[in-house]
């Protein structure tokens, strides 16, 4: 019972916060391997690689405003993120919209311009809101999507914005927010006929509108990058180009790397095009070797562990969806993106979370993070304002609280 009550109680989750932070740390040190040019000496110090580099500047100032965004949503009240989820949700939109809207002003895909030439890209922070939204909706009622109303209002928490990015032409982001949709239907308590049927229906609804974008031309790029994928050798100097290069890059470091800040190194040579964003775990590969493509893994595998050990006991629903929410965000991205990089999965454009240069996406998963730790540190609020129907989370997922 004492094991018990240590798990559930409420605290500061700093295993969580140190594990995050050692990978961002990382991922500036891999930006400047990544954009290292041969001005600059092998033997300088890191500092000064770092600071010669503009992507790894700017990826430092991200990083350092990390600690800022989670000490913020880890102490706002609990009850803040049920207030704020369905205007934030709102809100999201409308800046999808803008995107959309001045994307087809000025071909503009998924950015906009901001100051100091920083971008940001509204798809991202959707990702959050719907989460939030999501873990609303499935924490109402004990048999989620069990009535035409609650299908609906569901539905449209993923088809709103899935039309408006389809729209804006970015897919990669989409596929994010379809997995997390469905991975937390399921763990919400969704029957599963219907979830298989929801399935199928957002397949084939996905397959239909890419047969007519690609079709039509608008997007004849996407059926090339699926055909790359399919046959790479055939494709090898167009759509698989950055795949290919991708994968002879991480083959030349062997099993233990060929070191950093090499002249005449692939990545230097800027062999990878990207190879600071989508494509950075080519950098690593060649940098650092299997050994440390495998401790990064192995890092990675351990942030997810460590959520899903919270989210196990998390006995408010709502709390435990929102953690489930951020677990599928970061674990597609994850696989997503170093099976582009090694050939397993087509090429999306979804970076490596927190070590692919970018802000907003830095910002998302620094914000994903901070709701999970909001979650932990008022679990007792949370449990005292949940109502009957949402006090413990489902039993796929959940390990039930003894003596209640």
């Amino acid at each position: 019972m004492i094991a018990e009550n240590r798990r559930v109680r409420a605290h500061t989750d700093w295993i969580l916060i140190f594990l995050v932070m050692a990978v961002s740390i990382f991922g500036i040190y891999a930006v400047s391997i990544a954009t290292y040019t041969p001005s600059d000496s092998g033997d300088m110090p890191l500092l000064n690689h770092i600071l010669n580099s503009s992507y790894a500047r700017r990826q430092g100032l991200f990083v350092l405003v990390a600690p800022l965004i989670l000490s913020f949503l880890t102490n706002i009240p609990f009850l803040w993120f049920r207030k704020a989820a369905r205007p934030l949700f709102y809100l999201s939109n409308l800046l999808l919209l803008v995107v959309w809207v001045f994307n087809r002003a000025t071909g503009v895909k998924a950015w906009l311009d901001t100051l100091w030439g920083f971008t940001i890209q509204p798809s991202e922070f959707a990702k959050l809101s719907l989460i939030l939204a999501l873990a609303l909706e499935l924490s109402l009622t004990e048999k989620p999507m069990g009535t035409f109303r609650s299908f609906i209002r569901i539905a449209g928490i993923i088809g709103i914005p899935a039309i408006i990015i389809v729209a804006s032409g970015e897919m990669g982001s989409l596929l994010v927010m379809i997995f997390m949709f469905g991975i937390m239907l399921y763990f919400g308590g969704v029957n599963l006929r219907l979830l298989i049927g929801f399935g199928i229906a957002g397949v084939l609804a996905i397959l239909l509108l890419y047969a007519y974008l690609t079709l039509s031309g608008s997007d004849s790029y996407r059926l090339v990058r699926i055909l790359a994928f399919l046959n790479p050798e055939e494709y090898s100097s167009s759509g698989a180009y950055q795949q290919t290069q991708s994968m002879m890059t991480i083959g030349s470091g062997g099993a233990t790397g060929i070191g950093v800040f090499v002249d005449g190194a692939m990545s230097q040579l800027n062999y990878v095009p990207a190879d600071w964003t989508d494509f950075i775990f080519a950098t690593i590969g060649e940098a650092f070797g299997f050994r440390g493509c495998m401790i990064l893994l192995v890092a990675y595998f351990l942030i997810l562990l460590r959520m899903i050990y919270l989210a196990i006991y998390t006995y408010d629903r709502f709390g435990m969806l929102i953690i489930i929410g951020v677990i599928a965000m970061l674990l597609f991205h994850v696989f997503e993106n170093i099976g582009m990089c090694t050939g397993l999965m087509p090429i999306t454009g979804i970076p490596l979370p927190f070590v692919s240069y970018g802000g907003s996406n830095m910002v998302t998963n620094m914000g994903g993070i901070g709701m999970v730790l909001n979650v932990t540190k008022h679990r007792s609020l949370s449990l005292n304002v949940a109502t009957p129907q949402t006090a413990y989370g489902h039993k796929r997922f959940m390990r039930m609280p003894k003596g209640r």
